[in-house]
C-alpha cells in the first residue's frame, strides 16, 4: 500500500518582518514616537546584545554575596554620597546620553504619576517635588527619595476612600528640558539594562538590609499605582499594565535591573494615558526607517 504523501513545509517564508519595526507599530504601545524611538534604539545598542547577558548574571551573583555578608555584618558599607557621586561619574562617562536620558526622565515622570494622584485624593500629604532636569541633580539622594516617595503616598492614602472625583486634576504632566551631558565625552555608550546591571552593586553596597528590601520591594506597589489610577479615573486602560505583583508578597530575591526596567515602562505606558485623558494625544505617525 503506498503511503500518502505529508505535506512538505514551504521552502522560503513569504515575508521577512523587521521586529524593531514591528515593536515600532504596535498600535497597542502608548508613547510618544520619538520616545518609543530612542528606547528602542537602546534596546539595540552593541553592549544590550553582548554585555548584558554577561552583566546581568555577574551583577547577581555579587548582590547574592553581598546580601550573604551583610547579614552577618548588617551595615553600610558605603555612604549614600559616595553611592551618589560614584553613579553620577559612571553615568556620565560611560553610558549613552540617551540611556541616562531616559533614566532621569523616570524621576520625573513617576513623581507626576504620584502628583496626579496626590491632586486628586484627600491624601494629607505635600506634592513630591523630585525633577531632575539634569544628570547632576541624580546625585542629591534622588535614588532614595524616589523610592520612599512611593511609600509616602500610599501611607497617606491609608483612611482615604478611593472613588472617582467629579472634575480630574491633571495638575503638570509635562516634562521639561532634561540635560544628559550630550556633549561629554564618553569612554563606553552602554545601554540603560547593562548600566542598571552595574549601578545596583554600589547601590546594594550602600544601602541596609531594611533599605535594599524596601527599594526593591517598592516595585511591587505598581500593581496598586495602576488600581489607584483606574479608580480615579475610571479608565481600565490601566489595569492591562499589571502583572500579578501583590504587595502582600515579600520578595527581595528578584531580578532587580529587570524589575527596574519594566517599572519605568509600566510609568511611561500610564503617564501617556494620563496625557491622552488630559485632552492631549502621543503623535502616533512618525516616519522612522529600520535596517
Amino acid at each position: 500500500m503506498k503511503k500518502p504523501e505529508l505535506p512538505r513545509p514551504p521552502e522560503f517564508v513569504r515575508s521577512d518582518p523587521n521586529m524593531w519595526e514591528a515593536i515600532f507599530a504596535d498600535p497597542s504601545v502608548p508613547l510618544d514616537r520619538a520616545l518609543t524611538q530612542q528606547i528602542i534604539d537602546d534596546q539595540r545598542r552593541l553592549s544590550r546584545r553582548f554585555l548584558f547577558p554577561i552583566a546581568r548574571v555577574v551583577s547577581r551573583l555579587l548582590i547574592g554575596i553581598i546580601m550573604v555578608i551583610k547579614r552577618v555584618v548588617p551595615r553600610r558599607w558605603m555612604t549614600l554620597g559616595t553611592m551618589d557621586n560614584l553613579c553620577v561619574w559612571f553615568l556620565r562617562r560611560f553610558v549613552s546620553p540617551d540611556a541616562v536620558e531616559l533614566l532621569i526622565r523616570h524621576f520625573v515622570v513617576e513623581t507626576n504619576l504620584v502628583n496626579f494622584i496626590l491632586h486628586n485624593t484627600p491624601a494629607e500629604m505635600a506634592p513630591v517635588t523630585l525633577r531632575p532636569t539634569k544628570l547632576s541633580e541624580l546625585g542629591d539622594n534622588a535614588v532614595v527619595e524616589h523610592d520612599v516617595n512611593v511609600y509616602d503616598v500610599l501611607i497617606a492614602l491609608e483612611d482615604v476612600r478611593l472613588t472617582k472625583p467629579e472634575t480630574l486634576d491633571f495638575g503638570d504632566l509635562t516634562i521639561p528640558p532634561l540635560d544628559a551631558e550630550r556633549r561629554q565625552p564618553r569612554l563606553m555608550k552602554l545601554d540603560i539594562q547593562t548600566a542598571l546591571c552595574l549601578m545596583n552593586i554600589p547601590f546594594c553596597m550602600a544601602l541596609t538590609l531594611e533599605e535594599f528590601r524596601r527599594a526593591v520591594h517598592s516595585m511591587r506597589f505598581d500593581d496598586s499605582f495602576m488600581e489607584i489610577l483606574a479608580v480615579l479615573t475610571g479608565d481600565d486602560t490601566f489595569k492591562h499594565w499589571k502583572v500579578g505583583g501583590l504587595s502582600l508578597w515579600m520578595d527581595s530575591n528578584v531580578d532587580v535591573p529587570q524589575q527596574v526596567y519594566r517599572h519605568a515602562l509600566v510609568c511611561e505606558y500610564a503617564h501617556a494615558q494620563l496625557l491622552k485623558l488630559s485632552g492631549g494625544e502621543y503623535p502616533r505617525h512618525t516616519e522612522v526607517e529600520f535596517d
